[in-house]
């Protein structure tokens, strides 16, 4: 049998094993379970959509949530595995960042800064790249996560720049879920290895606790093929050894009456391949290292006249160092090589208030208002000369209004706006209206306008390299996105959820990396508008045994205005299944996913389409706190390439084949 036929076969058989698996978990269903599914779905409670708690079907946007539950038993081992899974979501690795695209868009050389990252509500977006960090440079040890809310569409009028295209708020654990002591450890392909421990628990006092610490390394693929270097001068093409990455992270917060104070910090290094930026090729010496630290103090407390006022006050801190390693000899001279050092670091401080109110026994009314000092800015580039050393300060600040009521039975408005005041380009005002009519229980309709916008970032607007490649424009503008969003949400029977999203966005004053032909430097310009229209759909089944299932697809189609072309990385088709099925009574799960990624177009050609199968064995309540999962990623060795970006001579990257994960966890 030929390959592509064995994997059909294979997917069939696994197919086939789960719908086996439901029918027989559907035929020990109780009766009543409908209801009791049912009530689950519509009670689900989401704050992040409008900073105020509400029913899920209630909120103002297109949410997808991935719980604690959900990361054991899919085996997803950081943040990009589990956005994957969401369907609209994809993703891109160039062996240095993963990077996230949202319907259709992720454009090459955007460091995710028009998606705005959260962990409880604090923003991650870094202060001179914007950049949301979704790798393993993301903070947080999935572990410690208590679920992923996924918020499709802009949100500015409450979050201001990089709520542009979606949201994600990563909301942690509490103390009191951990119950005590909890140690991790597991171990991969290509000698990876992470241990974690981590202590939490809620005291009689009221005292509630949480601190963990992690680490992590792997010595990434032994050996890597590019065509581009295929030659005796450059190990024939073969990268050996320079691949590995390393992580070390802690993340703690304790609360007690109405305070919280929580922060974190992440070390991570990688080594780079590729030999972007025209280094030299199959070496370790070219890698980057990213830190990144936080810490929040906040403040909730219910006062006279039943009013709820919420506080925060923040810090921020990051550091990105890279080395590249060139050879500045002259042709035929010995070689003369040199480390190029790229610096950037950033500290940042500010706060935010929140009133919130129920006025006239119907409309939940929020002002709040928001400041941010950014007291460093600072970019170098040098070896033996300093091409680049720019020192800067910014601030800004914003206030917001928001409104929720019922017009009439079943029909609820929510809407907002916010006007934001920066010292870099000037002001800007953001609305978002949200129409929610349930005309049955098991019916829900939300019609959704949004407007956004992205202030351009510190190394879009200063960064400069003495006339050798690229030059500064501090006359950049925002870009700004308009958004008209139709949902539907119907209860379907057999405990299935249909859901359907219609969508038309479009973006003005892109901010896109260009060649002034003035004086063929690279310049970042306002220059680029873009039309997305896409639509969703999605299956949600969800039984009392345990067995749960997902399916989604999604048709995206985003083009560049004026010439009508896809844009770069945009694939039309996704598809993504998700199952999980009880082997063994509550002990044995087995969790499936197969993600269907269609062509997108690279720079020079196209990256062809893939299909990826993830398998994951987990166990828990075999013995007394523990639980151990062995999962199995690229099952069918899918050979693939993502596109790569304009600093890569190669025009697509390879992926990495199969690899596996052993897992073992025990809480005392």
């Amino acid at each position: 049998m030929h390959r592509h036929g064995f994997e059909a076969a294979l997917r069939l058989c696994v197919c086939l094993a789960l719908i086996l698996g439901v029918n027989q978990a559907l035929a020990q269903t109780p009766a009543d379970l409908t209801k009791l599914s049912i009530e689950d779905l519509l009670e689900v409670k989401i704050e992040s959509v409008s900073k105020f708690e509400q029913r899920l079907i209630d909120a103002p946007a297109s949410v997808t949530i991935v719980t604690s539950d959900d990361i054991k038993k899919y085996g997803y081992r950081n943040l990009l595995d589990i956005l994957r899974s969401v369907r609209g979501l994809y993703g891109r690795y160039d062996r240095n960042y993963s990077y996230l695209g949202i319907r259709g868009f992720s454009k090459l050389g955007d460091y995710n800064s028009r998606v705005l990252l959260l962990v409880d509500g604090h923003r991650m977006n870094d202060n001179v790249y914007d950049q949301a960090a979704v790798g393993n440079d993301f903070l947080l040890d999935v572990d410690l996560i208590d679920r992923v809310e996924v918020i499709r569409g802009p949100s500015s009028s409450l979050y201001g720049t990089n709520a542009f295209l979606g949201t994600i708020n990563v909301k942690t654990k509490s103390g009191e879920a951990l119950k005590g002591l909890e140690l991790s450890g597991e171990g991969g392909g290509y000698s990876t290895y992470k241990g974690r421990v981590s202590y939490g628990n809620r005291f009689d006092n009221g005292l509630e606790m949480l601190v963990s610490g992690s680490v992590f390394g792997t010595a990434g693929s032994p050996g890597l093929f590019f065509k581009e270097y295929d030659s005796p001068d450059t190990n024939n093409g073969i990268a050996r050894r320079a691949d590995s990455e390393n992580f070390y992270s802690v993340f703690g917060k304790v609360s007690y009456g109405d305070f919280t104070l929580e922060g974190g910090y992440v070390n991570r290094g990688k080594v780079i391949p590729t030999a972007p930026y025209e280094t030299i090729f199959n070496t370790d010496d070219t890698e980057t290292f990213d830190e990144r630290a936080y810490s929040e103090l906040r403040y909730q407390r219910q006062l006279p006249w039943d009013v709820t006022f919420n506080g925060r006050l923040f810090y921020d801190w990051y550091l990105y160092r890279g080395h590249f390693l060139y050879d500045y000899a002259d042709t035929g001279d010995p070689p003369f090589l040199v480390t190029n050092k790229d610096q950037t670091v950033t500290d940042s401080m500010g706060g935010e208030l929140r009133f919130s109110k129920t006025l006239f026994a119907k409309h939940k009314f929020i002002v709040g208002a928001e400041y941010q000092y950014v007291f460093r800015q600072n970019q170098k580039n040098y070896d033996f000369d300093v091409y680049v050393d720019d020192k800067r300060t910014s601030k800004n600040w914003a206030i917001y209004l928001q409104d929720e009521f019922e017009l009439f039975k079943n029909f609820r408005v929510n809407a907002g706006v916010r006007y934001d005041q920066y010292a870099t380009f000037g002001s800007t005002v953001n609305p978002r209206v949200g129409l929610i009519y349930q005309p049955l229980e098991k019916t829900i309709f939300k019609f959704l306008y949004g407007r956004a916008f992205r202030a351009p970032n510190v190394y879009e607007l200063y960064y400069e390299d003495s006339g050798i490649s690229q030059k500064s424009n501090p006359g950049l503008q925002p870009e700004t996105i308009q958004s008209f969003e139709l949902v539907g949400q119907q209860y379907l029977g057999f405990n299935l959820w249909g859901s359907a999203n219609i969508y038309y966005q479009r973006i003005k004053d892109l901010i896109s990396q260009e060649i002034d032909p003035a004086d063929d430097l690279l310049v970042f310009t306002n220059i680029e508008g873009v039309r997305q229209k896409g639509l969703e759909l999605e299956l949600d089944g969800r039984w009392e045994n345990g067995v749960r299932a997902r399916l989604g697809y999604t048709l995206q189609e985003s083009k560049n205005v004026d010439t009508h072309k896809f844009l770069l990385n945009s694939p039309k088709h996704l598809v993504k299944f998700n199952a999980v099925v009880p082997v063994w009574r509550d002990k044995l799960f087995l969790g499936v996913e197969e993600q269907f990624t269609s062509s997108r177009k690279t720079l020079a050609g196209h990256a062809s389409k893939y299909f990826i199968t993830n398998l994951t064995l987990f166990s828990q309540n075999l013995f007394k706190g523990l639980e151990a999962s062995a999962s199995v990623y690229n099952v069918f060795n899918q050979q693939y390439n993502d596109p790569s970006g304009g600093e890569h001579i190669q025009d697509r990257l390879k992926q990495d084949g199969t690899t596996f994960r052993f897992k073992l966890t025990y809480r005392f």
